[in-house]
């Protein structure tokens, strides 16, 4: 016989019937409805907080701390030279704006920070906008012709007033 839609079942102990608590002897589960005998769980109203292992030390107090997060850090996506410099040969670009290298498919993230590094070497002449360059990168791009246009969308920090 062959196997389709209207002949497939389940396999054997993949279903089983939900369990009944507190419906009498007949259920199943007995006279104290499986939550056992005497005990902070065995009754009604109690709730225990989220991770607690019943009165041991839990595991996230357990695990060591370490660090802390900056939440004041600023992440830039990095775009090497060698890139820029393989779209400017084979796409013909003059100039790399944030909206062109998303179109180019350089930038992941749409409102992210640009920073170029100098990774590799660039012989075209090409006006690039970034938020922030490293020396060699814009030593690099100013050698070969072209130019570098520094973005002011950089948030600095608050600067108390004296």
């Amino acid at each position: 016989m062959a196997l389709n839609l209207s002949n497939l079942g389940a396999p054997k102990g993949a279903n089983s019937n939900k369990k009944r608590v507190g419906r009498g002897m007949g259920s199943g589960m007995g006279k104290t409805s499986t939550r056992g005998h005497k005990g902070q769980r065995s009754r009604s109203g109690s709730r225990m907080m989220r991770g607690f292992e019943g009165g041991q030390m839990p595991l996230h107090r357990r695990l060591p701390k370490r660090g802390f997060t900056n939440i004041f850090r600023q992440e830039y996506q990095v775009l090497s030279l060698d890139t820029i410099a393989l779209f400017a040969a084979t796409k013909n670009v003059t100039e790399l704006t944030l909206d062109s290298m998303k179109a180019l498919g350089l930038l992941k993230k749409k409102k992210a920070l640009v920073k170029v590094l100098a990774n590799g070497d660039i012989n075209t002449a090409v006006t690039v906008h970034a938020h922030k360059f490293s020396k060699q990168a814009q030593e690099k791009i100013e050698k070969a012709g072209g130019r570098v246009v520094v973005l002011g969308d950089v948030p600095t920090e608050a600067v108390p007033a004296a």
